[in-house]
């Protein structure tokens, strides 16, 4: 039986589930708030990522480190199954050392169960790599 997961039910919701299973250490809740065909852009010198490959290459770091990701939303504007989200981030190491942080623009889908996943994630500041 597949593990039941919390749900985003509402766009502004996702960064908080999203930090919730990096602290738990559950890399596929992760997974599950990102949609099937996401483009993620991590840094702007770079092609996006795509597919949920590349959210358990971005996120597994993160994931083994359980570090602390905050979020917070400061713009959200849904028109049907479709919302653009704009926020501000940080990633925090186990003791509170800021690991990396700025601001990014989602495109968020809502799936057929109701809940919210990004589709688009463009970050505009990339966090350093995070070490043992």
């Amino acid at each position: 039986m597949p593990k039941i997961r919390k749900i985003a039910e509402r766009p502004h919701q996702i960064v908080e589930r999203v930090a919730e299973f990096i602290k738990e250490g559950d890399l596929e809740g992760v997974v599950s708030m990102f949609h099937p065909n996401c483009k993620i852009a991590m840094d702007p010198i770079q092609a996006p990522m795509e597919g949920h490959d590349a959210v358990r290459i971005i996120f597994t770091d993160f994931v083994d480190n359980r570090v602390n990701l905050k979020g917070a939303v400061s713009g959200e504007m849904i028109n049907g199954d479709t919302a653009i989200l704009q926020g501000d981030w940080r990633i925090e190491d186990s003791n509170g050392e800021l690991l990396g942080g700025g601001v990014s623009t989602e495109v968020a889908k809502q799936l057929d169960h109701g809940g919210w996943v990004y589709f688009i994630d463009c970050l505009i500041k990339v966090p350093k790599p995070v070490r043992d």
